[in-house]
């Protein structure tokens, strides 16, 4: 089983966010054990009960919550840096994808369904071309239970059945299962990837982005695994918007 975990970072309601990001990380499920164990290890050191400790990445960044508030800027930076450097040398299957939507270039829409549904077709549309390559694996989706909890959980009801507006999804086993943030590090690290996807496209700070930038799942040199979604694309030089361009044009 490939398990997706995703979490979300930006507001659809805060007019200082202007994107809002749905974000993860997949693995298999025989890997979630090695994930959680390096993360106790980056927690040894706040806590003797490390499991008490979450990495939750805006706390963090802002230093507003024990133990981050007793940290400097750059030690408090560093502790980001680090979880996502777990996701870069971890396993060669582990794949990051991530939506990131430009609120003022969808007016009238729910940010947060938009990069559900997309994330939604990238991974099944994953799934799909594992199996044609002979290694045939379901997919489950597995969220933060805070995670905009009413519009998605009011959409996963539904998905399985409906689809999505790019058509059914046929590899993925279940509607998605919303577990507490607390209890499981792999929403954290998904909280990781959506955060550092957040600050490349809301703040122009890619010091976190480019850790990981090399997991997202990619075909051929172009990124499919992120998806930047806005009015400017056929001008933009992220990685997604690049290399759909020279996808298309080679």
């Amino acid at each position: 089983m490939y398990l997706l975990y995703l979490d979300d970072a930006g507001s659809p309601s805060n007019p200082n966010d202007s994107y809002v990001v749905l974000g993860g990380i997949g693995v298999y499920e025989a890997q979630v054990d090695w994930f959680s164990r390096e993360l106790d290890k980056l927690a040894t050191p706040f806590e003797k009960n490390p499991e008490d400790i979450e990495f939750h990445a805006s706390s963090i960044f802002s230093r507003r919550e024990k133990p981050w508030k007793e940290l400097s800027l750059d030690q408090a930076r560093g502790v980001l840096k680090a979880v996502l450097k777990v996701v870069s040398e971890s396993y060669d299957t582990a794949r990051l994808f991530s939506c990131a939507i430009r609120k003022a270039d969808f007016p009238g829409e729910d940010p947060v369904k938009l990069a559900f549904e997309d994330l939604c077709q990238r991974f099944d549309l994953f799934l799909s071309n594992e199996s044609k390559s002979g290694q045939r694996d379901r997919g489950m989706l597995i969220l933060d239970e805070s995670t905009h909890e009413t519009s998605l959980q009011s959409l996963s009801r539904e998905f399985r059945k409906v689809g999505t507006r790019w058509g059914s999804l046929k590899n993925i086993a279940d509607t998605p299962f919303f577990v507490n943030s607390q209890a499981s590090r792999l929403i954290q690290i998904a909280d990781h990837i959506a955060y550092s996807v957040f600050r490349r496209y809301n703040a122009g700070d890619a010091q976190y982005f480019d850790i990981v930038a090399s997991r997202f799942h990619e075909v051929d040199g172009i990124v499919h695994g992120l998806s930047h979604k806005h009015a400017g694309r056929q001008k933009c030089l992220c990685p997604a918007c690049l290399s759909r361009r020279i996808g298309r044009s080679s």
